[in-house]
């Protein structure tokens, strides 16, 4: 999927608010000052929904909620704990007013398109699985495997079928994904689903009706993949997962058209459930729309930035690890600027030059976020994988179709669950972060009292670094260098600490 995709290391910090400030470089300064509340403008600008962030005082709270509601605006959801209402206003200057409010510390618009409006998203990338093929695939599984393994080439590359006959992990540990929804009632997935963990956050507030966590319908498949490469049962149907014993949730956060946009206040809301809900990871395959970088010098990103950080490390607070895919443009997230010319993507993206220092991938440049590149079968980054030294932190198999297996099938991308009982092969980042995801979840299964800090220090030292490539990086073979690795054999931009180990996760 085109849209979902990246981030940067920034030292964790508790408090929540006061973390936000000293880790993304708000000063007193820069905060909005106390101001007289304008009067309220006419509502006769297009319906948008915005993010208002002050301070977890309960009397702040209150007086900030009675502007929004001069202003134009209509609440709702506040999430108190970490400070962020979020608001939907047909008032065009609501976020300038609510800026000047005494106790707002941020607050922006976290869309450009009305919220009744739609887009488009290419949906391309997904494979499914052939009857022919899947014959052949399961013609090929040794004794023991599932019937479609012998196509999991990312299973063996990890370690992760040796890994599932030592411990395929707790059913006491539970990874959150947060995505476009889980396919439940897929045979490979029921067995491990926890509905009870489970929600759609899509209008920004928690809906829990049983059921509102699965996706919109089969073109929303996306989620139900990375399901299935954390936890897919061994249960002689289908495929494994990489942690074939714990659990999964859905925390849906995709539009249900056909944008499938993921954006800022369905994100929020989504860390939110996850950390009061005991969801011991989170798998964030996806950048938050509509800015593929959010930067700090403009009043709607900046809010963004804030309320989505606030809401991940009230996550990380109550015991929650986030890990979250690099991207999918070959961006080099280390380095001084970047051209994006994708965003916004639910209006008309305009080119602009982007300072990686200043303007965030989120959530995967948050601090305290996992950040994850994607290796394919022979272990080099993949192609379309974003990369930086410093940026980093682990990889896992993606997928890559210049790098062919010796499978049934031939191919390089990953085989995962789909819904409606299918399978199907997908590439990307998105692909790797849910292995990432799946070998934390062994860890925690085998250090239940570790913490986010202390399970993110166990991913990087039980990796395997193959280190930057001896010659330049060319994936096609065309003359043209693709990506610059730089860094030691330890810790490099490509693969950061190294590919993730299941078995050694285990050990």
């Amino acid at each position: 999927m085109a849209h979902l995709r990246s981030r940067r290391r920034l030292a964790l910090a508790v408090p929540v608010v006061l973390s936000l400030t000293a880790s993304l470089g708000f000063l007193p300064s820069q905060i909005a000052a106390a101001a007289p509340v304008a009067p309220a403008a006419t509502a006769d600008g297009p319906n948008l929904a915005y993010v208002v962030n002050t301070s977890t005082d309960q009397r702040t709270i209150e007086s900030v909620q009675q502007a929004i509601t001069r202003n134009g605006g209509t609440v709702v959801a506040s999430y108190d704990r970490i400070g962020v209402i979020v608001v939907h206003s047909a008032n065009p200057d609501f976020g300038k007013q609510m800026r000047e409010v005494h106790g707002v510390q941020s607050a922006g618009a976290t869309r450009t398109a009305p919220l009744s409006a739609t887009g488009t998203t290419d949906e391309g990338g997904v494979q499914v699985l052939s009857q022919a093929e899947a014959a052949k695939a399961a013609q090929g599984a040794a004794g023991g495997e599932e019937p479609l393994e012998a196509d999991q080439w990312d299973l063996r590359a990890i370690g992760a079928d040796k890994a599932a006959m030592i411990n395929p992990g707790s059913p006491d540990v539970t990874v959150g994904v947060i995505d476009t929804g889980v396919d439940d009632t897929h045979p490979d997935i029921a067995p491990n689903f926890s509905a009870s963990q489970s929600a759609n956050c899509v209008s920004g507030k928690a809906d829990t009706t049983y059921g509102a966590w699965r996706p919109a319908d089969a073109n929303h498949y996306h989620g139900t993949h990375v399901a299935g490469e954390i936890a897919a049962a061994r249960n002689g149907i289908g495929v494994a997962g990489v942690a074939p014993g714990v659990k999964v949730a859905s925390i849906t956060v995709a539009q249900p058209d056909s944008t499938q946009l993921f954006y800022p206040e369905s994100v929020v809301c989504a860390f939110v459930f996850a950390a009061d809900h005991g969801i011991d990871i989170t798998n964030n395959s996806y950048y938050v729309d509509p800015w593929l970088y959010n930067c700090m010098d403009d009043p709607d990103q900046r809010a963004i930035v804030d309320a989505v950080n606030r809401a991940q490390l009230y996550a990380q607070s109550k015991g929650t690890l986030n890990v979250a895919s690099a991207g999918n443009s070959n961006d080099d997230l280390g380095s001084d600027a970047l051209v994006d010319d994708s965003s916004p993507d639910d209006s008309t993206a305009v080119t602009r030059t982007v300072d990686p220092h200043e303007c965030f991938d989120v959530p995967t440049q948050l601090p305290g976020v996992v950040t994850v590149s994607a290796v394919g079968v022979k272990g080099v980054k993949s192609y379309y994988s974003s990369y930086g030294d410093g940026v980093v932190d682990v990889a896992g198999p993606g997928g890559d179709k210049y790098q062919i297996p010796d499978t049934p099938s031939k191919n390089g991308r990953i085989l995962s669950t789909l819904p409606n009982d299918k399978y199907g092969f997908l590439q990307g980042t998105s692909m790797a972060s849910p292995h990432v995801a799946a070998v934390a979840a062994l860890l925690k299964s085998t250090h239940p009292n570790a913490t986010p800090a202390e399970l993110q220090a166990l991913l990087k030292a039980q990796a395997d670094n193959p280190g930057c490539p001896s010659g330049p990086y060319d994936y096609n073979g065309d003359g043209i260098v693709d990506a610059t690795c730089t860094g030691s054999p330890r810790v490099n931009g490509f693969y950061g600490f190294g590919v993730v180990n299941a078995l050694r996760a285990v050990k």
